[in-house]
Formats: C-alpha cells, sequence, structure tokens
C-alpha cells in the first residue's frame, strides 16, 4: 500500500513562504527553466530557504542527511534559480544568496502589514462586508467599497 500520508505532509511544510513570496510564479518560471514542473520535494526545499532555512538547518527538520540535501539544492533548485536570472556563471557562496537574488528580480511580495491603512483607502471610503466563507482551507470574502469622488474633477466623455 502506497504511503499517502507523506506528501500531504511535504505540502504543508514551510507553507509560510506563500506569504512572503509569489510562489505561483515562481515554481511556474521555475518549471519553464527545468523544461518540466518542479517536483514536490524542490517544491518544498525552494520554500524552506525562501523562509531563510539553511541546507543544514533544512535537513534536520526533514530527517534527511544534510549533505544529501545539500546536494539535492545544487543539483536542482540553485540550478534552476541560476537558469532563471540567467546567472549561470556566478557561484552561490552562501544559500542567502537565493533570496536575495530572487527578491531582486521580484518574486518576494510586499508586506501590507507596512503599509498604514489610512494609505489604502482614500478618506471618507466606506467598505462594507457582504459575505464571508470558508473554501477549501482558505477564507474568501466578499466586500463592496464606496469611494468618493470629487465630481468637479471627473469629465463626462458622451
Amino acid at each position: 500500500m502506497k504511503n499517502t500520508i507523506e506528501p500531504m505532509i511535504k505540502d504543508e511544510q514551510f507553507t509560510e513562504a506563500h506569504q512572503q513570496w509569489d510562489l505561483k510564479t515562481l515554481y511556474a518560471d521555475l518549471a519553464y527553466a527545468k523544461g518540466k514542473p518542479l517536483t514536490p520535494m524542490e517544491k518544498l526545499h525552494l520554500r524552506a530557504l525562501l523562509l531563510g532555512h539553511s541546507p543544514t538547518e533544512i535537513a534536520e527538520k526533514l530527517g534527511k542527511d544534510r549533505n544529501g540535501v545539500k546536494t539535492d539544492l545544487c543539483a536542482s533548485v540553485y540550478k534552476y534559480i541560476k537558469v532563471l536570472l540567467d546567472k549561470s556563471e556566478e557561484r552561490i557562496d552562501n544559500y542567502r544568496s537565493i533570496c536575495e537574488w530572487l527578491e531582486g528580480a521580484g518574486y518576494k511580495c510586499a508586506l501590507l502589514s507596512s503599509l498604514p491603512v489610512d494609505k489604502l483607502i482614500p478618506e471618507k471610503s466606506v467598505v462594507n462586508i457582504t459575505n464571508m466563507t470558508f473554501e477549501n482551507k482558505s477564507i474568501v470574502i466578499n466586500f463592496s467599497l464606496k469611494i468618493p469622488t470629487d465630481k468637479s474633477e471627473i469629465e463626462i466623455i458622451e
């Protein structure tokens, strides 16, 4: 009987990376650089790196051999990132270089928590939550947003 628990656990590890990185685009771009989709293990290693875990820490958290993880990273994730970012000739001196390169390439998400709320929407705007549901481990919030405008600035074109 095939072990179905192990793949589920791997998909759920290091998921915090989704909050900080555009993983959907990054996975797609790396798949293009690789020539085929990333394996679940490559995605797992990438997410761990993006969260700042060293190869040794990744090995410890996954119960794997640290030299095996280092070898896997060099043969896969590091290689695909170098191809994607046209850095094939550059040497990776430190695993942190990966995050720096990918952030420089625009794969890191801007954190909304660093923006003051009053800068997100104009003054006197009204936000009403119309529905909130839970779907596939996600919270879905439907809302209406009313933003006041100065009618003198609106030019009506007929």
